[in-house]
Formats: structure tokens, sequence, C-alpha cells
């Protein structure tokens, strides 16, 4: 299927060819008829990307205190890999479909195949969006018109934080698209609309919805003409719409309120409040969320656990049905604001027009009736970057450690790659594919599965995913590689020892990389031949990850120890050559939002070392984020952030460098591909290690919560 793609490193916007998407449980498979481009966020995107690195970095300057953070924790090269490869990832444009249900996934209600729908669904031919996040369209409404809608629960969002009632005096702030819209409702409402912009076109439309309309840029004094308007009362509300750098607009709709009115802010403008201006009059301030509750928050967009409605009337879902009821009643009209059309293969063209035509408003893309729904696709043939060995592959997940740490190490590896595959996301498969030199590209992980060639399956989706796709890759007699962690509970790890003992054959590898670090092997070299037990510290200064991010989901994550810190835990191994027998564990005081990833946790190790593990994510961005400090035979060695190991009283030994970080990736991938490669039985690690490192990371939680010891084994 064409997929429309931002690239922001380059500034092109293409129609590629990508893998259509699969239905999934929770959301519905849609065949695209319409979608409208957005003027404001699409034409800021596009800008963006092709603005120069000094433009991009005066566009978001937090971004740039980000980088210079990592820079210092991590040093250069690292870091410009990083950027340069978050760049690179095709951003997926659009966000205002209308289209026609293909498939229906488990979990869903109120949809089946052949409906009429609109979604949040990007520029694509086909689509896959959350069930809450799409509304069925009435018989009456065309295509053209529905496809309006979630761009207008931008707009009605705003309107209902400003909570207007019936004949007050409300001000719309910029008239664009969500601006127009937002006249349509607030007359809908009953309300007196005064428009503000500086374009006479859009001026005139918002006399036509019935506002009077001011011309920003000929009125010498807006909010004086707004207190003429109004008898000198002021407006009642005012609904900033509008786009723009400058802090005037603020200051302006302030001034230009009614004592109390209400000042909500839909667009982008700059806030730098001046106190005066909402001190005197005592003027409220909001600023209003995308197309309403449920935005952002993974409960309600991607499981599906939506409000109960007596709580909470207007979600995102009910916005949508609001505005296609209006359109049905014809209270709502947005043929008006359609000022161009272009078909799916002219999208380079359409925003070109949005950039270059001051007239362009409503722009949409029609689709054809027929899309090309296959789930993979084949790639240009790629000379390859190495000999084609024994290994032919399939990469599980698209996600940014596959594309910024997992395919860099691969690339100089005889490793043929004949799958990249993804779940939902044709976009960031297609791209991973490219960058990669894969044969294929795909959504089927089924036809995998069943291809007899692929002897090696790389799994690095989310977690809760982990032990469900090793058992399936294993039973089809493929070696597998799949990212920490192995399991998310015991009963996934029982599975996965049942799997193992029934496919002898086949070898399981978790990438705990950071024993195959050049500073790690080198301490378990100079410890070799040590009389006594080890104490082992590693200190973790983990930085904090926002509270709704998947990865502190339990049943999606697992949160931050069984996800991240189980990689200390296989290191306590390595260097003390002993499993872990149990385990003793303490969170961060009651007051944190998120407690797992501020833990400290004691492991006791079969042979007598004894191993803290500090994980910490409240701690400064510029401070270095791992070390580990091993005691032994009245010596010790320190590995500062895996730049640099220090050997304290080692004969022979005082200090080895890399010149960069070192924590293993490359060393990791090498010694697999070589192990698959020759033909070796001998797992890189352990079974019984991996087995114990994941029961071990769960003891830990269990630890917590119940303030005991857990025995592991």
């Amino acid at each position: 299927m064409k997929q429309v793609l931002q690239n922001l490193r380059n500034g092109q916007t293409t129609l590629t060819e990508v893998p259509a998407p699969a239905t999934t449980s929770g959301r519905l498979t849609i065949q695209s008829r319409c979608t409208l481009i957005s003027a404001g966020t699409e034409k800021m995107l596009v800008e963006f990307g092709q603005a120069g690195l000094l433009g991009k970095a005066k566009a978001q300057p937090e971004k740039v205190k980000q980088v210079l953070a990592k820079i210092q924790s991590d040093g250069l090269l690292p870091t410009l890999e990083a950027v340069f490869s978050k760049l690179d990832e095709p951003l997926p444009l659009g966000y205002c479909n209308a289209g026609i249900v293909t498939g229906v996934g488990s979990g869903t209600h109120g949809f089946e195949v052949g409906q009429r729908v609109v979604s949040n669904g990007p520029h694509a031919e086909v689509v896959s969006v959350p069930h809450l996040l799409c509304a069925a369209i009435p018989d009456n409404v065309s295509d053209d018109q529905a496809a309006f809608t979630v761009l207008a629960s931008i707009g009605l969002q705003g309107v209902r934080l400003a909570a207007p009632t019936l004949g007050e005096t409300v001000v719309v702030y910029g008239l664009g698209l969500i601006g127009l819209v937002t006249v349509q409702l607030l007359r809908a409402c009953g309300c007196q609309v005064i428009g503000i912009d500086i374009s006479p076109p859009r001026l005139q439309l918002a006399e036509q919805f019935g506002a009077v309309a001011i011309d920003g840029s000929s009125c010498p004094d807006v909010p004086a003409k707004i207190q003429a308007l109004t008898a000198g009362r002021g407006a009642d509300a005012v609904l900033i719409t509008a786009s723009a750098k400058s802090d005037a607009i603020i200051s302006a709709s302030a001034q230009m309120c009614r004592q109390r009115g209400r000042v909500v802010l839909v667009g982008v403008v700059g806030l730098n409040l001046n106190r005066a201006d909402f001190y005197r009059k005592e003027i409220s301030f909001q600023v209003s969320c995308s197309y309403g509750p449920g935005r952002y928050d993974a409960a309600y967009e991607e499981h599906g656990h939506d409000y109960p409605l007596g709580h909470v009337r207007w979600t995102e879902q009910r916005n949508f049905q609001a505005i296609l009821d209006m359109l049905a009643t014809g209270r709502l009209d947005f043929a008006p604001l359609i000022s161009h059309r272009f078909e799916l293969q002219q999208a380079a063209d359409a925003y070109q027009t949005l950039q270059s035509d001051r007239g362009a408003l409503g722009v949409l893309l029609t689709y054809p009736a027929t899309a090309n729904t296959a789930r993979s696709i084949r790639l240009p043939h790629r000379a390859a970057t190495a000999a084609a060995g024994d290994v032919v592959a399939a990469l599980v997940g698209a996600g940014n450690f596959s594309r910024a740490t997992l395919v860099p190490a691969l690339r100089p590896l005889p490793v043929r790659m004949k799958y990249v595959v993804g779940r939902t996301g044709g976009a960031a498969v297609q791209h991973l594919a490219s960058k990669c030199g894969a044969e294929q590209a795909t959504t089927d992980w089924e036809q995998v599965l069943s291809d007899r060639e692929v002897n090696a399956v790389l799994i690095t989706t989310n977690h809760d995913s982990h032990a469900r796709l090793v058992c399936q890759a294993l039973a089809a007699g493929k070696h597998v590689f799949v990212e920490k962690p192995l399991a998310l509970t015991n009963e996934q790890i029982e599975q996965v020892v049942a799997a193992v003992a029934a496919h002898p054959d086949q070898q399981l590898m978790v990438g705990y990389n950071r024993r195959f670090s050049p500073h790690i092997v080198k301490c378990v070299e100079l410890l070799r031949g040590r009389a006594e037990p080890l104490a082992i510290q590693f200190q973790i200064n983990a930085g904090a990850i926002p509270a709704d991010h998947w990865v502190h989901d339990p049943h999606k994550g697992g949160g931050r120890i069984i996800g991240e810190a189980c990689h200390f835990i296989d290191l306590a191994q390595y260097l003390s050559g002993s499993l872990v027998r149990s385990v003793s564990a303490q969170r961060m005081g009651s007051g944190p939002a998120i407690r797992d990833d501020k833990m400290a946790f004691a492991l006791s190790m079969h042979d007598g070392s004894i191993v803290s593990v500090n994980y910490f994510a409240n701690g400064s961005k510029s401070f270095p984020k791992e070390s580990v400090t091993i005691f032994s035979d009245n010596r010790v060695l320190v590995v500062d952030n895996f730049r640099q190991t220090t050997g304290y009283d080692f004969a022979g030994f005082r200090r080895f460098k890399t010149r960069r970080q070192e924590k293993g990736h490359r060393q990791q991938f090498a010694a697999w591909v070589q192990a698959l490669s020759g033909g070796s039985s001998q797992w890189l690690i352990p079974a019984e290690q991996l087995i114990n490192s994941s029961q071990a990371s769960i003891a830990a939680i269990t630890a917590a919560d119940e303030e005991r010891t857990v025995v592991v084994a």
C-alpha cells in the first residue's frame, strides 16, 4: 500500500510503498477514502524537516539540552549517531481520516466490516486505529466533510473548556481551519462571535458563518475594537486558535476579556504571560489538549478502557460523534472550507501547494477505490555489506533499539536478513528493512514462522510479547535472540522452559550485552584465580521515563527492574560465576508516583558473593549512567560508564580505556552470529542462567512488595 511519509532529516515528503497493517486486538483496519491535510500541524512538520540542523536546533531548544546532556554522559560519537538515526526515521503524516472498515479486531464494540468511519489514522491506503479513536459516519454525511471530524474535535474541545452560554460574546483569535470550525461551533451554541485574522478570504468565510470579522493587520487596537463591539463590557471568552511565536496574542486576549473572562489556548503561541493583564480582571486561562479526554492516555487509546459516560461526558470518541451528528443535521458545514483536492498520487504536490498558496485551507487527499492490502513487500536488491553466511534471519520489531543499536551492530556480520517484521505500522518496518538491506518488509508474523529458510529470529518487540514469540519461534524450528527481558511472569518463564525442553536443537539467547563488553571481559580476566567470593556494587543513574510510558505498565512493560535491571542480575552471574540464591529489596517511600525505578535490591549468590544494585531514576542527567565496583581479595575494580576500567592493587594493571562507550552490543551479536554460523550447540549464556536471572528480577519486585527475602533457587 501507499503511505505519505516525511523525512525530518532532509525535509522530503514522499509517497512510499509499505506493507499493510494486520488486524489486531482492540483495533480497526480501515481502507481510506479521503483524508484532510492539517494546514497547521503538518505544515509545521514539513517546514521543520526542511530546515537545516541549526534551524531544527532553534525550533527545539529543549531537545538541544537533552543532546548536550547525552554528550556529557555517553560521548560525542554515540550521541551524534542517536540524533541522526532519530532524524532519519520516517514520520507518518496525517490524522484526519475517513474510510471503510475492512477488519475488526477482538475486543472492539459497535463496528463491523463495510461500515464507514472516521479515525485519526494517517495518510495511507490502509490504516490500523484503536477503536476508541474511531466513530461511525452517518449515511447523509459525505466522506469529504467527515474527513474534517478529528480536526474539528480539536476546536470542539476548546469550546467545551470555554463553556460558552447562550448569548455570550466569544472571540476566535486565528481563522485557520480550526478557527473557522470553532466559529461555526460557537454560532451553533447561540453565541455572538468575533473572528480575528489577517487573511481577507478567511475573514470573509468567518462572516459567512455569522461572525463579526476584524482584520488584525489594519486594526490599530484590536482590544479597543472588541470593547467597542461589546458596549465596553469586553468579550466573555477568547479562544486562541492561532499559531505564532509572539506573546502579543496572549496579552491582547486578556485585554479584550471582560471581568472574570476566560481565555482558552487551542493553538500555539508565546506564553510569557503579563500578570497585570490577568490579575486585575481575574481572568482564567486554560490550555486545551487535542481532541478531548482520553488523549495521550494509553489505557483509553491503546487498551480500549473507555471512561464512564456519567463521569466523563465528552471523550475523544464522543467528541467525534458530536461533530458527525452536527454535520448530519446541517448545523455544521465544512464544504466552504475545502480549497483543494488531490489524488493520493499527487500528495507531494498537495504539500507544496500548502506551503506556496496562501489561499490553501482545507486540502483533501482522495484515494483509489481499491487498495493494495499485501502485508509483505519485496524491497529492491541491495549489495550485501558482508558475505552471506549460514544465518538467515528475521527481525521482529522496528522500534528505536532495532534501528539505533541492533541493525548497526549486525550490518558488518555475515547475516542474510530476509524479513523485518512489524505489527501495525508499515512505515517503520519498511524504513528499517531498507536500512538493513532486508529482502522483505512484512506485518505477517505467520509468514516468517512458516518460512523454512529462516533459521534465526531476533525479537525486539514490547516486553509482554517476548515469551510468546520466543515459544512460537522455537516451535517453528528457529534459533532465537530476544532482547531483555525474557519474560514478565513466572508462568511465562515456565512456558519458555517447556519450549526449550521440547526443542533442544534450537538456541535461545537473551540480549544481556554487558557481559560481552570489553570492560567486563577484562574484569573477568583479572578476577580469574581469586580466592574468595566477590562483593559487587552496581550503581545505575537510569534517568526518568514519563509515568505514562508503556515500560511502567506491569502487564505490557513489566516495570524497569524486570525490563532493565535484569542486565545487572545477569552481570552478577557472569562476574561471580554463580547463580542467584535469594533477593531482598526496598523501594523509595510512598511519595513518588513511580517507585519501581527508584529501588535498591541485594542478591545473595550461591558461591557466597553478595551484590547490591542501586537502580535510581531520580538523578542528574549530567552524572554518569552506570558504574560497577568489584571488591576481591583486597583489590578493587571500578568500571566507569563502560568507558574506563580502573584497577586498585592489581599487579600489572592500572587502567583500561576505550575510545567510546562499549556496552558490548557489537561483541554480543558477533559472538551470536559466529556460534550459529559455526553450528555450535553450546549456548552463549547457559539456559539455567537465563532462567535464573528472569526469576531473580521478578523476585526483586516480590521482595519489595512483601518486604521479605525471596529465595530464587
